[in-house]
């Protein structure tokens, strides 16, 4: 019995055809790919999608049905879904919030009637903010008003969240542990405040601070900041982290960027940080000389 069918079952209930079909609402990047060949590897059918802009077409040959849609177009995507039998649903890939504040970026994605009612206080008149939470629950909120349940994608591929150790080969020195300590409080903060999830460091000192350009921005710019290299990159979860949405995630493309900016350590928190393409990331490390620590707060306050 797979990890999903487990916690199907721990919520009481039994194993039927709507248990079967997961809608998957899939972003950037190759997580939700992951996430989709997991799901068919373990019987699902697969009712996926797409956020326009975002999504890899890869998708539509590996998936059951698969459709793109706006991010505006609420109303479409819970009605496919609904039609499509679905009852719980996953998000899984970077959404680029750098987009809301593109010019005519609503248009773009089309948004409906749907939209306009659940987000009205965030676009028109303004009297909420637009953190990552507040748009994320009103999405997951809507949804289960609507019958759909949303479970985190963590719980269909768990292999992919890392285990507490050094994955490199090298590991962090005296002077980088300091960092690690250092920047994982500072990186703390900022994700209690929900404004990102990761701090560029070096000697002790915050060099850069992720926000809403994303974290492979965060790296390049530190670079420009600081040209005699050395930095460490720490990212963590938030303090009360959802894991059914924004997961801290990193990469074979971090580990480059990071060494192209003369960065020298990445930290992670442990099972709640996903690595894709483990083996890989790890050997691409292990050749341009990379840290990479998987940590806990109880190591961090060790």
């Amino acid at each position: 019995m797979s990890t999903v069918d487990l916690q199907l079952n721990s919520r009481g209930s039994h194993e039927s055809d709507a248990d079967r079909r997961i809608g998957l609402i899939a972003g950037w990047g190759n997580f939700p790919v992951r996430v989709a060949q997991t799901l068919k590897s373990d019987g699902y059918q697969v009712y996926c999608m797409g956020i326009k802009d975002h999504a890899d077409p890869r998708l539509a040959d590996i998936c059951d049905d698969y459709r793109e849609f706006g991010m505006g177009r609420m109303g479409a995507q819970i009605r496919y879904l609904k039609s499509s039998g679905v009852v719980h649903a996953t998000l899984a890939g970077k959404v680029f919030k750098t987009k809301i504040f593109e010019r005519f970026s609503l248009i773009r994605h089309f948004p409906d009637l749907t939209f306009w009612r659940h987000f009205y206080p965030v676009f028109l008149t303004k009297s909420v903010d637009r953190k990552d939470d507040t748009l994320l629950l009103t999405v997951t909120r809507l949804y289960a008003a609507n019958g759909i349940e949303f479970l985190p994608a963590t719980d269909y591929a768990p292999e992919l969240l890392v285990k507490q150790g050094t994955l490199t080969n090298r590991k962090p020195n005296d002077a980088q542990w300091k960092d690690i300590r250092f920047g994982w409080t500072a990186a703390k903060e900022m994700g209690r405040l929900d404004i990102g999830q990761s701090v560029i460091v070096k000697d002790q000192a915050v060099i850069a601070v992720e926000a809403i350009e994303g974290t492979d921005a965060c790296i390049a710019r530190s670079g420009e900041l600081c040209k005699s290299g050395g930095m460490t990159l720490v990212k963590v979860a938030k303090p009360n982290q959802d894991m059914r949405f924004d997961v801290p995630t990193i990469g074979e493309g971090t580990v480059e960027t990071l060494h192209k900016a003369g960065g020298k350590v990445i930290a992670i928190e442990s099972g709640k940080t996903i690595v894709l393409d483990q083996e890989a990331t790890i050997a691409t490390a292990n050749k341009l000389g990379i840290v990479i620590v998987a940590t806990a707060a109880n190591e961090i306050a060790g």
